[in-house]
């Protein structure tokens, strides 16, 4: 929720927008009236370094390493290519000439209805407080210094304010990107079949949201990846039951999943999928991923918490922390006959689908196909944006 606005923030606003119209600049202003002079949101052409998919199709290339950010600090990410002159910066630290020291600060002083990217680079640190982010802020970018260097970190779980207000890090807002950022809930790891032991890191509930190079820590539902189109991009999941659950249709490129049940028995799964209807385009694709864990429980790679959920491997490493059965109906055997799982040219010793449930597929080539293509979240409508 927006906070009011104070006395001392509004002088600062008003000495900001004078100077920048003072020095007549025009780029990486911190005054918002370009925000109200647009009406249409910030067009992207496609970044350069776009690497190719299947057929043509292109997942746009994250941000790599080795660059100084403009505040004079080094972080670990550059840019592809530049924001539009006419986006927005704000600074957030612990310490130093920054301007705010908390994310939430910096969330709350964004206009609603913002119709301009905000880019809000996050110094190193562990910044403990809950992030929410409404529906009437889009365009706005976490810019952090590193997943294990920026860490935004909160301590809550389903026992106390229910699963979706466990969340360290709520977003509902749409066109969002962050990079770089380590999002955690540190609660204590549910155990099999507690019941409020969910603590989440991270809750989707928008559209067009993009992650790169990012961390999710947690126990059970780390990413409670509710609904929406999104796109992961070389980040990392670990958590010890469903550590990406929900009704979202997200691919998972060059991802971790680390599984952390230290039970010597099934004790969960990789994914708790809720497609509910044939007629949804939901689901979770992870392609060329890596499946690992610290090898003293096991667990599946995926339930069905929804009738016809919907998961996908491609070309993903699975070690032996994967059961061979591989998947689980959630004790509804009538979920067998409309569930979707499969995998493709999978690889590892948890990867022998020999063994799998006679309800899963191994996909064949022009099943495999599909998923591949970024229509399938339709990428090539928002992602170039983002």
């Amino acid at each position: 929720m927006a906070r009011p606005w104070n006395s001392k923030f509004l002088l600062l606003l008003r000495l900001l927008l004078f100077f920048q119209k003072l020095c007549n600049t025009q780029g990486r202003s911190y005054g918002w009236e370009s925000a109200y002079a647009r009406t249409q949101p910030v067009r992207f052409e496609p970044l350069e370094d776009a690497e190719e998919g299947a057929s043509g199709s292109r997942f746009w290339a994250n941000p790599d390493h080795g660059h100084h950010h403009k505040y004079g600090h080094p972080t670990h990410f550059k840019r592809t290519r530049a924001l539009p002159s006419n986006t927005n910066y704000i600074s957030v630290g612990k310490q130093g000439n920054v301007d705010f020291n908390t994310v939430q600060e910096a969330i709350d002083a964004i206009p609603e209805n913002n119709a301009v990217w905000v880019e809000i680079s996050i110094r190193a640190g562990v910044y403990r407080e809950k992030v929410f982010i409404p529906s009437n802020k889009p365009f706005v970018i976490l810019q952090g210094e590193g997943r294990s260097t920026t860490t935004i970190a909160h301590r809550q779980s389903a026992s106390q304010s229910g699963t979706a207000n466990s969340a360290t890090v709520t977003v509902y807002s749409s066109n969002f990107i962050a990079r770089g950022i380590g999002f955690q809930n540190d609660a204590p790891l549910a155990e099999p079949g507690q019941v409020d032991g969910q603590a989440v890191a991270v809750l989707l509930v928008t559209d067009k949201a993009a992650f790169y190079s990012c961390g999710f820590y947690g126990g059970q539902d780390t990413l409670f990846d509710f609904s929406g189109r999104h796109y992961f991009k070389e980040c990392y999941f670990e958590g010890n039951i469903d550590i990406i659950s929900g009704n979202g249709q997200s691919v998972f490129k060059n991802c971790e999943i680390h599984e952390i049940a230290t039970q010597a028995y099934i004790s969960g799964s990789l994914t708790a999928q809720k497609r509910s209807s044939p007629d949804e385009n939901t689901g979770f694709v992870f392609i060329n991923c890596l499946i690992t864990g610290i090898g003293t429980g096991q667990v599946f790679l995926g339930r069905a918490w929804g009738p016809y959920s919907r998961v996908v491997y491609i070309y993903t490493y699975m070690d032996d922390v994967i059961l061979p059965e591989g998947w689980q109906d959630w004790s509804n055997p009538s979920r067998e006959r409309t569930v979707y799982y499969g995998q493709y040219q999978c690889s590892g010793p948890g990867s022998d689908a020999s063994q799998r449930v006679k309800w899963s597929h191994e996909l064949s080539d022009g099943e495999a196909q599909n998923f591949l293509q970024l229509s399938w979240i339709d990428g090539q409508a928002w992602l170039q944006e983002v």
